[in-house]
């Protein structure tokens, strides 16, 4: 009987330790939880792109390694970098790597041309705006200058094949104000739609028509056009393109977000953007 109750014993003290040894884990785990410490500490920050968006981000490929990345997004992650006074990684993935590795927190931040929507606000934080549709001529549709009579609007796609970026804002468009279609295919990069339509894989692309421009002035003889006095609409109130932030890095984010308010107060973001426009139409992309 004594056997019992010592064994009894031993085992309840087993139990009281392992469970304040994990509470100590745990508390330490949370103590510890601070990405921007973290980053700071390690002396580098992680930023994931999808580098097929001119101007925001993009391939130079005169360049090579990390320098051939290149675009207003880049340059405004090189200043987050800088504020830091950490180095910078840019690690390139498919548009919806980007999202789901920030919704992992496998890295530090996205910036892709990220535009709000309330799903990617319950799986990140967004930062706040940093370009705005104010400043840029919004989505629209691409298609063949031939078929320039034939689709005018959204509504005219009811017997075309379109085209959109699987996880973007331009699916979301097509699958919220093209009230009908005859298919509509998801691509890893716009551009990779734009080509489809181009070779006449699809009728039409769901673009943003900054980028569609850039494709067109540098590809005169590619046949396409972007559909006049059509543009989807934009719920203004979510305006503004942002940066994908892990769940519960509110530091992070507090600082970040006071990066953001210097580079738009200064105009210093507009201002790479205007550059990088000009930089990629002399690479021809």
């Amino acid at each position: 009987m004594k056997k019992v109750f010592k064994m009894v014993l031993v085992m309840l003290i087993i139990s009281v330790t392992l469970v304040l040894s994990g509470g100590c884990a745990k508390k330490a785990a949370n103590e510890t939880n601070n990405r921007l410490e973290e980053i700071i500490n390690r002396g580098y920050i992680e930023v994931v792109t999808e580098p097929y968006f001119a101007p925001n981000e993009f391939i130079d490929p005169t360049k090579s390694g990390s320098e051939q990345y290149v675009g207003s997004d880049i340059e405004l992650a090189r200043y987050i970098a800088d504020k830091l006074g950490v180095e910078l990684k840019i690690i390139p993935l498919e548009f919806t790597a980007v999202l789901s590795s920030i919704t992992e927190g496998k890295y530090d931040l996205a910036i892709s041309a990220l535009a709000y929507t309330p799903a990617r606000a319950e799986a990140m934080i967004m930062s706040k705006g940093y370009y705005f549709s104010e400043d840029s001529p919004g989505y629209g549709l691409l298609i063949r200058k031939e078929d320039e009579n034939l689709i005018k609007n959204a509504e005219d796609l009811a017997d075309k094949t379109v085209v959109a970026q699987s996880g973007s804002m331009q699916e979301l468009f097509a699958n919220e104000q093209i009230p009908e279609y005859k298919e509509l295919k998801r691509v890893s990069a716009t551009t990779d739609g734009i080509l489809m339509v181009e070779e006449k894989k699809a009728d039409s692309c769901v673009v943003a028509k900054s980028m569609a421009q850039l494709y067109i002035d540098a590809n005169p003889g590619s046949g396409l056009s972007i559909v006049e006095n059509f543009e989807f609409k934009e719920d203004k109130s979510l305006d503004g393109t942002r940066i994908g932030i892990p769940l519960s890095e509110d530091a992070l984010a507090e600082k970040i977000n006071e990066i953001i308010d210097e580079v738009v107060s200064s105009g210093q973001y507009e201002q790479w953007y205007k550059e990088y426009t000009e930089y990629a139409k002399k690479l021809g992309l």
